[in-house]
């Protein structure tokens, strides 16, 4: 990786352990306003970036909220990965809305899917309502910043300039 691509992702991993700290009231401590930066990562540097981001951010989120990284934390890490990779694709393809849709979708309902199995389905049941509350803010803040940022990314180029 490039030294300014490798700054910018982690300068939106800072910024994740930031909206990590900024809690949604739920009944487990890691649901966060910390998806955001791998939002803006996603559509601003890349799916990759994006995905990278996203899955320190939930890291980060977890430890902040107090919680064990247990195996859970580093399937949810996974499967924020896509879901950062997925909105980015969605999104810089024109598909705007349909990427915040499906974030807030899986987000929601698919990524905590897993907890019927090893916990229950009442404890999956009563997650719903929290992470849809953080999964539309972290969209909606990602909404917002995004258009605001690209004028700045476009004066930003991650290639390599040839040698001199």
């Amino acid at each position: 990786m490039k030294s300014k691509r490798m700054a910018w992702i982690a300068m939106l991993v800072a910024l994740t352990s930031i909206g990590g700290a900024i809690k949604v009231p739920a009944i487990i401590g890691s649901v966060a306003l910390d998806s955001f930066p791998a939002l803006l990562a996603s559509v601003l540097i890349g799916g990759i970036a994006g995905g990278i981001v996203g899955s320190a951010g939930h890291l980060l989120s977890a430890l902040l909220g107090g919680m064990p990284l247990g195996p859970l934390h580093g399937l949810i890490a996974v499967e924020m990965f896509f879901l950062a990779y997925l909105f980015g694709l969605f999104y810089r393809n024109g598909k705007k809305w349909l990427a915040g849709v499906l974030f807030v979708f899986g987000n929601t309902l698919i990524a905590p899917l897993p907890f019927i199995f090893f916990m229950s389905k009442a404890f999956y049941l009563s997650l719903i309502p929290s992470l849809f509350i953080g999964s539309f803010l972290n969209m909606l803040i990602a909404f917002v910043v995004i258009p605001r940022l690209v004028k700045v990314m476009e004066s930003i180029s991650f290639k390599e300039r040839p040698s001199q």
